[in-house]
């Protein structure tokens, strides 16, 4: 593979947005080796993130947080390649996926705006390859001009103009640092997921979260064979069905009237 980078005219950007990621991001800029131009849009990291990647050679723009994929389409905008790939702080890509990559868009049909590729997570040191976890595809690369990141807080997504062709070979996700870091962000997201679902403060639909919980936990270990990657299996399975409770107990907190009894009552004997 050629790590010569093309700066003049370049066929290939690495765009990624961080904040504070000095622990994980040295990992995706060492597999980005076949970046062109590896561009980082930092919204404020104060860890030592920015120093990091200047040391490998990015560019490095500030851009204060827009929402997820408000800031990424900032990121796409930047860019200097002829092809984008957008990838978060905590990815990066395998040799074998790198060089699929740099295939693909050296051969693509005119015709050919973007690419959908698998993505594999890493959690609890074990590869996950079930539960729901994988194949995972993204759309990640995207000719320069021809995408448009779109979404909420929690599911935004890279449209393309044109045609999308696929690759196999995976880029990898360090999904979270541990179980505590899932916890975190469940917490995080199940607040943002909240906000988008019905109030209510009927015990009906704190139940019915109960129901859609077990539910969750059933495809994600028996259906979707989560059981097969072991106890990391087992967990993605027992915290996918409390975020999912999380969700509808947190629409259901918010249903709840005005708390006006502020101090208890008095006991009578």
């Amino acid at each position: 593979m050629n790590n010569a980078r093309n700066t003049e005219n370049p066929l290939l950007t690495i765009a990624v947005i961080a904040r504070n990621e000095a622990d994980r991001i040295r990992v995706l800029l060492e597999s980005a080796t076949i970046g062109d131009e590896i561009l980082v849009v930092d919204s404020g990291s104060t860890d030592g993130t920015v120093e990091i990647c200047n040391s490998f050679g990015a560019r490095v723009i500030h851009q204060q947080w827009l929402g997820y994929a408000a800031q990424k389409q900032f990121a796409l905008e930047q860019a200097s390649g002829l092809w984008v790939l957008s990838l978060d702080a905590d990815e990066a890509l395998s040799p074998q996926g790198a060089a699929e990559i740099l295939n693909a868009i050296n051969d693509a049909a005119p015709e050919v705006h973007g690419f959908s590729i698998p993505r594999l997570s890493r959690y609890l040191n074990r590869w996950i390859r079930h539960g729901g976890w994988y194949p995972d595809r993204k759309v990640r690369l995207v000719r320069r001009g021809q995408g448009q990141w779109v979404g909420d807080g929690l599911h935004e997504r890279l449209e393309v103009s044109g045609e999308i062709s696929r690759l196999e070979r995976p880029f990898l996700h360090y999904v979270y640092r541990d179980i505590s870091d899932q916890v975190r962000t469940m917490n995080r997201f199940s607040t943002v997921a909240a906000t988008h679902r019905r109030k209510s403060g009927s015990l009906a639909y704190l139940l019915l979260g109960l129901v859609h919980a077990v539910g969750k936990f059933l495809e994600c270990a028996i259906w979707k064979l989560g059981l097969l990657d072991g106890v990391p299996g087992f967990i993605i399975a027992v915290n996918s069905a409390f975020y999912v409770f999380l969700k509808h107990a947190k629409a259901w907190e918010k249903g709840l009237p005005e708390d006006n009894e502020l101090l208890p009552p008095e006991q009578t004997s």
